[in-house]
């Protein structure tokens, strides 16, 4: 088997020394350098103010009554521990029910305490304490909240979503 071997070697004036298999020559440095990632190429970090308008996206899809709105923010493989199930929730069909259920209560959601940690350019979490109004009933529950999302062909999806009553009373 036969190896190929790339040599690099600094040359004054930007030159370098470019060689393998036997041939050498001498090239401008810049033909040897890597291309600049561009800003089509170069992942970004999300902002925390991305992440947290994914919750305004989501309540605002609790807003419009039907529940495969709600479950087009999950992603296939996704994961519902709901509020006010004790059903965990593992494909789209589960979460559709779920929310054609819960969206009978006609809840709106505002979020107390927000933390975000953003995990890498493709998954942040967002955890913290809500209350929910339910407008069928006047009703409010607080709750703790977290959501792990993942940024999927483009998209940022809920990939975990766990939600529960507060246990102790004010």
């Amino acid at each position: 088997m036969r190896r190929i071997v790339r040599i690099v070697v600094a040359g004054a004036a930007g030159a370098v020394l470019v060689g393998g298999t036997g041939a050498y020559a001498w090239a401008d440095a810049s033909e040897t350098k890597r291309p600049k990632a561009t800003a089509a190429t170069k992942k970004q970090m999300p902002t925390k103010d991305t992440i947290a308008n994914l919750f305004a996206e989501w309540n605002a899809a609790l807003a419009t009554g039907d529940p495969r709105v709600v479950a087009d923010l999950y992603a296939n493989d996704a994961v519902l521990l709901p509020t006010v199930s004790n059903q965990v929730r593992t494909n789209r069909a589960q979460i559709v029910d779920y929310f054609e259920h819960f969206l009978e209560n006609k809840p709106q959601g505002k979020i107390q305490n927000s933390y975000i940690n953003i995990l890498d350019e493709n998954t942040a979490i967002d955890t913290g304490v809500y209350v929910f109004t339910l407008a069928a009933s006047g009703q409010q529950v607080e709750a703790r909240y977290t959501y792990v999302y993942e940024l999927r062909d483009g998209k940022w999806m809920i990939v975990n979503h766990h939600s529960s009553a507060m246990p102790e009373a004010k």
